[in-house]
């Protein structure tokens, strides 16, 4: 494969751009608006910047890498010519549906189609697809540059030769991936997300601080950030669409999300993305400061 189509150019997709071109492959991004990808092109650059900076990549790398991709406001254009195309779109199954119906139909044959979802069923979007058995999951870690997992969900239908090439792929890009099997949330998220309901529900039923429970993790269990932290992170709205993902999937009372997790959400308190969370985040203060309504009196 020497050419790849990403689809979405937000923190993942322009993450997962990123990676592809700074080793050589030829990368498309689409997005439906040319501010979306020049905002995304400024990131990537920037993120380029910052390995230079730590000695990771050469100035020349850099360039390298900014010219090897080519952005693109219509879908059909810019996945023409692509041996891959890997859709990072809103967590949304509906949105996901659509996109993957759309790429089908202007994908070259035999071009594997790939998404990045993080809990919605690789079967089930194969199945709009007139190429199930060249549909797979591609689950980068955020952020794309620094994370070296990849997981590779094969959805019902996916082929040895599919699975084989992307892994192959994965790991010429300097990624470990994994290969799992396509149940709701993976491996990933079926064991993160409960983590993360648990340590919310703790601090809805008050045993603890928001301080206090992201320090018993981070201190007692080794984690580099806290549950609470880690949500407000990946973002709350995104927590919350995975957990009902789970419940909906095993119809387990187990994965149902936090009352305080929907009450968040629907007041829209997102966490990093919307300025507070369990932590508030002020442009330019990396000191981070337990939210207002979480504060002790």
């Amino acid at each position: 494969m020497t050419h790849i189509a990403v689809i979405g150019s937000g923190t993942m997709g322009n993450g997962i751009a990123h990676v592809f071109a700074q080793y050589g492959l030829q990368v498309s991004l689409v997005d439906i608006s040319d501010a979306a990808l020049t905002k995304a092109l400024a990131t990537i650059e920037k993120n380029l910047s910052r390995q230079v900076e730590k000695g990771f990549i050469t100035p020349e790398s850099k360039q390298q890498a900014l010219a090897q991709i080519s952005t693109f406001t219509s879908v059909p254009a810019g996945v023409a010519n692509a041996d891959l195309i890997v859709e990072a779109a809103t967590e949304n199954i509906e949105l996901k549906l659509k996109v993957f119906k759309d790429l089908d139909a202007a994908a070259k044959p035999g071009a594997i189609l790939a998404s990045n979802t993080s809990s919605i069923s690789i079967t089930k979007i194969a199945a709009a697809t007139q190429r199930p058995e060249k549909v797979i999951g591609m689950h980068f870690m955020n952020p794309v540059p620094v994370m070296k997992l990849v997981e590779v969900i094969c959805g019902y239908s996916t082929d040895a030769e599919t699975t084989a090439a992307v892994m192959a792929l994965a790991q010429k890009i300097d990624k470990i991936p994994v290969e799992v099997n396509d149940y709701p949330g993976f491996i990933a998220n079926r064991i993160l997300m409960p983590m993360i309901n648990e340590a919310i529900c703790a601090l809805y039923e008050g045993v603890a601080g928001v301080t206090e429970i992201d320090t018993v993790m981070k201190l007692g269990m080794a984690h580099p950030m806290g549950p609470l932290q880690l949500a407000d992170f990946i973002g709350l709205d995104v927590c919350l669409s995975i957990l009902q993902v789970l419940h909906d999937g095993f119809g387990n009372p187990k994965y149902a999300p936090c009352p305080l997790l929907v009450n968040m959400v629907q007041a829209g308190h997102k966490g990093v993305k919307s300025g507070s969370g369990f932590y508030r985040y002020e442009p330019g203060n990396k000191t981070l400061q337990v939210a207002d309504r979480f504060r002790k009196k």
